[in-house]
């Protein structure tokens, strides 16, 4: 599991970074790759990595503002051409207005796509638990924005426990049939008539991940709610330290206030992005070292970038 990163700008692309847009990659646990935003030129992006767009099975928008869905038209239709590739449907998730959005921009261009999408739209009425697997669990929560948004809670279900092979074969059960039975739970008799206790050789099941990627939005308790115990936490900074006025005025935190909600929800790591084209690459560690002194395990994302859960 691991979160590739494909726009970290803030409003509108630079040479350095583009609009907002990240991958979740669950191949290893699933099979698939969720987006979470989908920015102007994120298909470019994609080009650049590994991700297969047909492995894109849900989108996950936060809010409608441009920098955030003018990608999906271009990507959605890309994702058509993979002809030598099973054609399979995709959810998309987000605000009311998402679906009209998309289906306008399809009909419109003329485009003709031969996957479903299956849509799911809420709003400050309908949020909460938005989506259950045999896996996962999504929550989404309202942020505080300029228009209505949200950010998103994925956690992972706890993982069985794992067999310990070499306490099983220490205790004369033979390499075979047995295991997957005592894997399965299940007590066994071996031939000397010695009894295998299944919980034995089991250990404990492993809490899963918790990965919490918020929005725009300005400080607020919604976003220590859903980062509670985060394994990671991917928050906006798009200003820095002393910008907290024209902040709040823009709907959007600094990086000390997405410092101060990681220290007060107990992440184990904070990513910052959605990083305002003001700041230079000069200037990047300096938002980093300012954020530490809130928050240590902190650190700027950049385009492309993979960070691995």
């Amino acid at each position: 599991m691991d979160i590739q990163f494909l726009g970290t700008g803030a409003g509108q692309p630079s040479k350095a970074r583009n609009v907002s847009s990240l991958a979740l990659k669950l191949l290893d646990e699933i099979n698939e790759v969720w987006l979470f935003d989908c920015g102007e030129g994120t298909q470019n992006r994609i080009l650049e990595t590994t991700i297969r767009p047909r492995k894109v099975s849900k989108i996950f928008i936060t809010h409608l503002h441009g920098d955030h869905i003018f990608g999906l038209p271009g990507f959605l239709s890309s994702r058509a051409f993979q002809a030598n590739e099973e054609q399979t449907d995709l959810e998309i998730y987000g605000p009311q207005g998402i679906k009209s959005f998309v289906l306008t921009s399809l009909r419109v261009s003329g485009s003709r796509l031969p996957y479903r999408i299956h849509f799911h739209e809420f709003d400050q009425d309908s949020l909460g638990k938005i989506l259950e697997t045999d896996k996962f669990t999504v929550y989404a929560e309202e942020l505080d924005h300029t228009i209505f948004c949200v950010g998103y809670r994925v956690m992972q279900k706890d993982l069985e426990g794992t067999l310990d092979a070499e306490k099983l074969k220490a205790a004369g059960v033979p390499f075979g049939p047995l295991f997957g039975k005592i894997k399965n739970g299940q007590d066994v008799v071996l031939e000397d008539g010695t009894e295998i206790k299944a919980a034995d050789y089991i250990s404990a099941p492993r809490p899963g991940k918790i990965i919490t990627i918020l929005g725009d939005t300005r400080k607020t308790n919604a976003s220590v709610r859903l980062a509670v115990n985060a394994d990671v936490l991917v928050h906006e900074s798009t200003y820095g330290k002393g910008d907290e006025k024209i902040a709040r005025n823009h709907g959007h935190s600094t990086n000390m206030q997405a410092a101060q909600v990681a220290a007060e929800a107990g992440a184990k790591r904070l990513l910052l992005n959605h990083i305002s084209a003001r700041f230079l690459s000069k200037d990047i560690s300096q938002l980093k070292k300012d954020a530490a002194s809130v928050f240590e395990n902190v650190h700027v994302v950049k385009d492309l970038e993979e960070v691995e859960l």
